[in-house]
């Protein structure tokens, strides 16, 4: 109320001196005004510097167990199909046989075959009397020709000619009469090896022979399987521990069985990216049966030393993947190759070296070039 009063009194007196304090009162606000947004500006300029987790690059033997899927083969397994055609005769087998090697197990019944090689057996036996006859000539005839004057040189010569044919029919006619025994031998289906019968497809008066026919039998050797799996290209240079794994089937989960590697397909297949290899599992008792699935764990070791981060260090782009490392203060993408994956922390390999800082949780915005603080 006095301050109502007073303002008057003043503009009575000196309006003129009441306006200039105003404006002075004004550009002292407009000053200081400016000179706060100069200090927030500056302020904003100035580069902030980032914190960053960081951790020490080490070096360390790798290990990854994984489980992968095979097939359990049959050790040996052959279809047994009839070379000549006939009729089953006899059959000595059914499907789930136990055989021997060289065991009979059936007889193809073909008299034509009979037939010629009686009809063989005659031939060999007229051409060997023909040539012992023209040998025997021969001979006399060479004889006498030792005697000057007495035979004819060409006569000599076409009578050793006559010799050495009918030397050549015979030996032509022995040979086919040994090919038709070899194929009355095929008369007789005999097991190639020790087995068991696993498929049949004849029954006694079956026409067999015939292209297109199914095998008359199928015999297995199971006495051991072979287990193939096709393992990553990733894991295809590591060290498999033991050169062994641990099996298990659906049919068997409560059991475990031992595999050993015995070979290695030794090139990568263009489609799956993976290395077939081999593994043989004893079985002699008969539990585990051919054409079953089957997991098996196997354990991997790199011969060396590798770089091993945490994954959550290592940034994945579509045009690349690196890690970010610290030197001087300064970030840095450094480009890398990755291999065995073990959850939580990852092998991989770059241009890098044990002692290097790395930023613990990598992402794309630690642009290179950028000032950061690290914190262990």
């Amino acid at each position: 109320m006095i301050l109502q009063m007073k303002i008057p009194v003043i503009m009575k007196r000196n309006p003129n001196q009441y306006f200039m304090r105003i404006l002075l009162f004004a550009i002292f606000v407009f000053f200081i005004s400016c000179k706060q947004q100069t200090n927030n500006t500056a302020q904003a300029e100035i580069p902030k510097t980032d914190t960053v987790k960081v951790f020490i690059l080490k070096t360390d033997s790798v290990k990854k167990t994984i489980s992968l899927p095979g097939e359990l083969l049959s050790l040996e397994q052959v279809q047994i199909r009839a070379k000549v055609a006939g009729y089953i005769k006899k059959l000595n087998v059914d499907i789930g046989s136990k055989v021997k090697k060289g065991q009979v197990l059936a007889v193809i019944e073909a008299p034509e075959i009979n037939t010629q090689v009686q009809e063989l057996n005659a031939k060999v036996q007229a051409a060997k009397a023909k040539f012992e006859s023209s040998k025997d000539y021969f001979e006399r005839i060479n004889t006498a020709y030792q005697k000057n004057g007495v035979i004819a040189p060409n006569e000599w010569q076409r009578t050793k000619n006559q010799m050495l044919a009918d030397s050549s029919e015979y030996q032509a006619a022995m040979l086919s009469a040994s090919a038709l025994h070899q194929t009355d031998n095929y008369l007789m289906i005999v097991a190639p090896f020790d087995g068991e019968i696993s498929q049949r497809n004849i029954e006694v008066g079956s026409y067999v022979g015939a292209l297109g026919d199914k095998p008359l039998l199928v015999i297995e050797n199971n006495a051991s399987l072979r287990l193939q799996i096709e393992v990553p290209e990733v894991y295809s240079s590591a060290i498999l521990l033991g050169n062994s794994g641990d099996l298990t089937t659906r049919s068997l989960p409560d059991k475990k069985f031992k595999v050993k590697l015995v070979r290695k397909s030794g090139s990568i297949d263009q489609q799956t990216r993976s290395e077939k290899w081999e593994f043989i599992v004893p079985n002699e008792n008969g539990e585990l049966k051919a054409g079953s699935y089957a997991d098996t764990k196997l354990s991997f070791l790199r011969n060396k030393p590798t770089f091993i981060a945490p994954s959550s260090a290592i940034v994945t782009t579509l045009e690349k993947r690196f890690v970010t490392r610290v030197s001087n203060g300064s970030i840095q993408w450094i480009d890398i190759r990755p291999g065995f994956n073990m959850g939580d922390q990852t092998e991989f390999f770059g241009d890098l070296k044990a002692g290097d800082s790395l930023v613990l949780k990598g992402n794309e915005e630690l642009k290179p070039g950028t000032n950061v603080v690290v914190k262990l």
